[in-house]
């Protein structure tokens, strides 16, 4: 499930992210063992190297215009598991769908799930990514305890965790290094399924009331609420709340079929979009009927509910392609951050893109606990709000730009691993550390060896 790419020549490909936005034409290599990748590091070229997984972040950050793309998916092979510690060391390029196959059947689970399983371990600590259990466990960083990384002078590092290398890494987007394997500190669970508490929730003020409320309650180690960003009036902010947490063993049914095989995992397939999509399919209409359509199809209130893992974590992952849903355009992810303490500003932007009337699919609301200590990883404490706009209503790059200036102003941030149009003026406001991190990053890489689109287009 990698981004499409068009093969212009043996060598040179353009390429997009997820969100399928300013491709570019970079020469693709894909290392079989360590010392190609070295001989790659070492030999960049004159507009440099960035590595690259399956793609699935949405903006520029693993795209390198005229420059070269390293392809980790070669690096896919799991290298160890430690059944009794919880311990998996594998390769970059593994996949998170592919570590869920594998490990589920020893009683273990990965300690934080993304939006999707088609993304690699070494996208995952690039991107630093989190989940609905944030508040619970942090990010991916959190739970890596040795990283092995391919620096620019071409030395393969273990890297451990509380070093400034190790935290500028995590959620570095690639441009610390080339991670070639991660050691992950693994969640036990007794059954592949979860147990699902939702409820339809009126208004925007009545959806930061109940998700506070789920925060210390041990029924719900994740949370998320898909938000109606076209609600307008009362209604503005109306969600489906969904809270879980994952289901032992003797709390199955009698005769549920689960006691059978308690940790199965049979992630559905449901067919591709076409592949070409006309543009205006998700415009305004079509997507205020889905929201509405999800709103009252959702109960009232709902208890104790049994969910396969791929349908709680990933019921979108069983469409092969969506990226193409949005049309030919391609869509823009916008993901921010804003602090406890702001929740105006959240209102205001709830509000503003209500009364734009933008076509958002899908929006998703979560909290967020503590941040990491890497410079330029994205949570912190507070509201996320993440939603997927299709590129092309009229004036939505300078509407995003007046966004950007509300979270900033608000102590927040826009996340750079979905990001393809942050201005690099507003994103020392966004990240204190940045200068931190451009200061490890030139004492490790004085050439710049180690570059993307996003990193020439923010400075980095």
């Amino acid at each position: 499930m990698a981004v499409e790419t068009r093969v212009l020549d043996e060598d040179c490909r353009t390429i997009s992210g997820w969100g399928r936005t300013a491709p570019t034409l970079a020469r693709v290599h894909r290392p079989r063992g360590h010392a190609e990748a070295v001989e790659a590091v070492l030999a960049p070229g004159r507009r440099g190297l960035v590595a690259r997984g399956l793609g699935r972040a949405c903006g520029d950050a693993a795209q390198n215009a005229g420059g070269t793309v390293l392809d980790m998916t070669g690096f896919d092979r799991i290298l160890a598991v430690d059944t009794a510690a919880g311990l998996v060391v594998c390769e970059a390029g593994v996949t998170l769908h592919r570590l869920m196959e594998a490990l589920l059947p020893f009683g273990w689970f990965l300690p934080v799930v993304p939006g999707t399983r088609y993304m690699t371990v070494g996208g995952a600590i690039g991107a630093d990514v989190h989940g609905g259990n944030h508040p619970v466990s942090g990010s991916f960083g959190r739970h890596v305890t040795a990283l092995e990384l391919l620096t620019a002078d071409g030395r393969i590092r273990t890297v451990p965790p509380g070093t400034p290398l190790f935290d500028a890494t995590t959620g570095g987007l690639g441009l610390t290094g080339v991670i070639l394997s991660a050691t992950l500190r693994l969640l036990p669970v007794e059954t592949s399924l979860m147990r699902v508490d939702t409820e339809r929730v009126p208004d925007l003020d009545a959806l930061m009331t109940r998700l506070g409320d789920g925060d210390g309650d041990p029924r719900y180690r994740y949370s998320a609420a898909r938000i109606d960003l076209l609600a307008r009036g009362a209604a503005t902010g109306r969600a489906v709340l969904t809270r879980g947490d994952h289901v032992p063993y003797d709390a199955l049914p009698r005769r549920h079929r689960a006691r059978r095989e308690p940790l199965d995992f049979r992630p559905g397939r449901l067919p591709a979009p076409p592949p070409h999509v006309p543009g205006g399919l998700l415009g305004r209409t079509s997507v205020g009927f889905l929201n509405a359509l999800w709103y009252r199809a959702a109960p009232r209130a709902a208890t104790g509910r049994l969910q396969s893992l791929p349908a709680f974590f990933h019921p979108l992952d069983g469409v092969p392609h969506r990226n193409r849903i949005h049309g030919p355009g391609g869509f823009v992810r916008y993901r921010f951050v804003v602090p406890y303490g702001q929740e105006d500003a959240l209102r205001r932007i709830v509000r503003r893109i209500a009364d734009r009337g933008l076509p958002c699919f899908p929006a998703v609301l979560r909290r967020l606990g503590a941040g990491g200590p890497g410079p330029l990883s994205f949570p912190l404490p507070g509201w996320s709000l993440a939603l997927g706009l299709p590129l092309g209503p009229p004036g939505l790059g300078r509407f995003l730009d007046a966004l950007d200036e509300e979270v900033a102003g608000a102590g927040g941030r826009v996340d750079l691993a979905e990001d393809s149009r942050v201005r690099p003026e507003a994103l020392a406001a966004m990240y204190p550390r940045l200068d931190e991190f451009r200061a490890l990053r030139a004492a490790l890489d004085p050439r710049s060896a180690l570059t993307s689109d996003l990193a020439r287009r923010l400075g980095l």
